[in-house]
């Protein structure tokens, strides 16, 4: 059965009572986590409660016992019933997943050509997925009685850890859990047992908020307000928003205003943000606004956190869900608007596996629900643009700062005339010094980190490369090891270079250590902290050293696109970018949009609070088009620009494309496949009117062909409209998971790719 015809059945539950039953054989209709887009039949023995559509079941599959998930009921099968495996155990006494997202997970699997049983598995909280119950063990919650009041009077006595628990319990205006009680005393297990027992405390509902503080609502500006207005005018109905807002425009204070409208309608917000990085000081910003159940679910999370965030959405005991990507598939009980910020963020994209964008699954569901989903950013991605030129989505916009500060200024500094000391400039280093004696924070970013991009031989000019990838290895110099950024291979400091013998070695360019290494020298009295993914590896580092910025603790912040976005530092008034032109001449047919967003999001940081901003991008082409555009901010001439360029070149918006991608640990059976696969193509279109207009490109090697180990390349396939792409993608999969050489090389197909390397 395809995808397609579990998505017309899915309402189609039969309601059998158990005489029914004994008379005729009900059969459930299954997905697995298995990477083939079958459907299983099972057959359910009347010992067993008939499973609803959405619960999970555990059944045989092969030699192994796996957990799956019913999609569909029904008293008959093609296969013939007698040679059905019988479902061995029902787990869930109702569905983990309700019909609309049932709908939601075939329409995904539809639309991105994958597996349906792969789809609802990775909706799943792993625990979930592993056939743990769906519900978690309750959190008590104890509040002190009359009794225990009584017993505080009369001393502590010889149980010290008793009386201090009961001090806790009376000073405290909620009811208090086990968090509470473990930063009493490490014992605290032994005593609440007792003092419970004594019936010193009772158990109590857990409190209804999570609130921090009380932050009253900010004024708002005329364009905010019109923002607020037509999105919570929308409330109740699909309408899809882009919010495109300069940094600095207050787009929090919109989402805000407008999940409090939904709030009082008694239902739930969803929030997407692209990276774990965004979402403390986002939450921070909620909980101390809304006297509400705040949860968030990240990658950062372990399994029963975030298996609890999960459930309690699905439930509807929390009213608002922080997440990143995978939080899209999350059930809400009621749910009210799904708000993306900074949605142009690539992030949003799953890159491997299941390759999922988040941003036009959430427009899915909210379609599907019936409410407004609003997706802000200073930078939309072109194909939001585009489509809010189009009227298919509402244009809001935010065009001036919602502080007294203005836009910072930018300057492009010609690196070819300026004398630069390991990567800083003259002008960069002194604003850096007159910001530290003005009190004020200064931010240097380069989108590298570890000390040094290459290390290479004095006498022949060869450089240090990845024996797994056509990569070179990047020196980090506080773990002592030659690193590579793709494979993750490790190696030490080479002794004599491997192509001349020669024994100087040197590096090259600068990373985020060597940034920070080099400011400290320009400025030694500098505080300063640095914020990359090394830096942040250990849990709850990320938001110390961002709470240190935050409070003006550091004078210098030096790191990588972790900084670039959603962050506040009110203090910060420079913001100095060190390599500008990586992207300007990379053969990706988005580099100019991400050297616009990256740079236009990493100078927002500067002057948002009453301070003049002020950047210093350090550039050898201060003459380009798009960094004169960016030095403007101005957005609508490089989309005018850049939409143009697309055009020319049949790439999306303006046509809809996805690439096969294939990779083989022999160099040329990658692109040997690819060329087969490419001959099924031109057949497939050859034979059919409908799919004329699909277009194929060559097989090409990929842009870094060697990666861990393993050759790579790419087919890429065009079309001016959707449908004829689709229909051709539905059966050239057909055609390509029959092909015996399919099973030598690892082949994925990429519906809307991000990236074309």
């Amino acid at each position: 059965m395809s995808n397609k015809k579990n998505t017309d059945t899915l309402s189609d539950n039969l309601s059998e009572t158990s005489d029914e039953r004994l008379e005729q054989d009900i059969v459930v209709r299954v997905v697995l986590s298995v990477p083939v887009r079958k459907i299983f039949d099972y057959i359910v023995p009347a010992t067993l409660v008939l499973p609803c559509p959405g619960c999970r079941v555990r059944v045989g599959f092969g030699s192994r016992i796996m957990t799956g998930l019913v999609i569909e009921v029904s008293n008959s099968s093609r296969l013939d019933i007698k040679k059905l495996k019988a479902v061995r155990a029902v787990l869930d006494s109702e569905p983990v997943l309700d019909s609309k997202m049932l709908q939601l997970l075939c329409w995904v699997a539809d639309y991105y050509i994958h597996p349906l049983g792969e789809v609802v598995f990775s909706a799943l909280p792993k625990l979930l997925r592993e056939g743990k119950s769906a519900k978690l063990p309750d959190r008590p919650f104890w509040v002190i009685t009359a009794l225990g009041m009584e017993a505080l009077k009369q001393g502590p006595g010889r149980a010290a850890i008793q009386h201090r628990l009961l001090e806790m319990f009376s000073e405290a205006e909620m009811p208090q859990g086990s968090e509470a009680c473990k930063a009493v005393s490490r014992a605290w297990k032994k005593a609440i047992e007792v003092i419970e027992g004594k019936g010193l405390i009772e158990r109590a509902e857990p409190p209804a908020t999570e609130r921090v503080a009380s932050l009253p609502a900010l004024s708002t500006t005329p364009d905010q307000q019109q923002a607020i207005d037509s999105i919570t005018a929308s409330l109740g109905r699909f309408k899809c928003f882009l919010l495109h807002g300069i940094t600095g425009s207050g787009k929090t204070e919109v989402y805000l205003r407008c999940i409090r409208a939904v709030l009082e309608r008694n239902q739930q917000a969803l929030i997407l943000v692209p990276e774990i990085s965004l979402t403390p000081q986002l939450v921070d910003r909620f909980r101390q606004r809304f006297e509400v159940v705040i949860d968030v679910l990240h990658s950062g999370m372990n399994d029963t956190q975030r298996m609890r965030a999960w459930a309690r959405a699905r439930c509807g005991s929390s009213a608002v869900l922080i997440g990143t990507r995978s939080a899209v598939f999350v059930p809400l009980a009621r749910p009210g608007i799904i708000i993306l910020d900074e949605e142009h963020d690539s992030s949003f994209k799953q890159q491997d596996g299941f390759r999922y964008h988040a941003r036009d699954v959430a427009i899915k569901r909210a379609s599907m629900e019936g409410i407004p989903v609003v997706m802000g950013s200073a930078t939309p991605s072109l194909e939001s643009w585009h489509n809010a030129n189009q009227n298919r989505f509402g244009l809001l916009r935010l065009e001036q700062r919602a502080t007294a500060g203005g836009l910072p200024e930018i300057h492009l500094l010609d690196i070819e005339k300026q004398p630069l000391e390991n990567g800083i400039s003259i002008p960069l280093r002194d604003g850096v010094r007159q910001g530290l004696e003005r009190g004020e924070q200064s931010l240097l970013f380069v989108n590298r980190r570890g000390f040094a991009p290459a290390v290479c031989c004095t006498s022949c000019n060869t450089l240090v490369q990845c024996t797994r990838c056509d990569a070179r290895m990047t020196w980090h110099k506080k773990a002592g090891r030659l690193l590579c950024h793709h494979c993750g291979k490790s190696s030490q400091w080479p002794e004599h270079c491997s192509d001349c013998g020669g024994g100087e070695m040197v590096t090259l360019g600068q990373g985020t250590e060597n940034i920070q290494q080099t400011i400290q020298q320009m400025v030694p009295g500098a505080s300063i902290e640095r914020i990359d993914r090394d830096s942040t590896r250990r849990k709850g580092e990320l938001e110390r050293r961002l709470k240190r910025a935050h409070n003006g603790e550091a004078d210098v912040l030096v790191g990588t696109q972790m900084l670039s976005k959603g962050h506040d530092f009110p203090n910060l008034s420079l913001v100095g970018i060190l390599d500008s032109d990586q992207l300007l001449f990379s053969s990706d047919f988005r580099a100019s949009e991400r050297l616009f967003q990256l740079i236009t999001q990493v100078a927002g940081r500067a002057g948002r609070a009453d301070k003049q901003g002020t950047v210093l991008v350090q550039t050898r082409f201060p003459d380009s088009p798009w960094l004169q555009a960016i030095a403007q901010h101005d957005y609508k001439a490089f989309a005018r620009m850049a939409l143009k360029e697309r055009k020319s070149a049949d790439y999306p918006p303006y046509t809809h494309i996805a690439l096969l991608r294939a990779e083989a640990t022999k160099q040329q059976e990658a692109l040997k496949f690819l060329e087969a696969m490419h001959c099924k193509a031109r057949s497939l279109i050859v034979s059919s009117a409908a799919m004329r207009p699909v277009n194929l490109s060559e097989p090409v090697p990929s842009v870094m062909e060697k990666r861990a180990g393993r050759y790579r390349a790419q087919l890429l396939v065009q079309a001016a409209s959707r449908k004829p792409l689709h229909d051709f993608l539905y059966q050239w999969r057909g055609e390509i998971e029959s092909d015996r050489s399919a099973r030598r090389v690892r082949w994925s197909l990429d519906v809307d790719p991000v990236d074309l390397y």
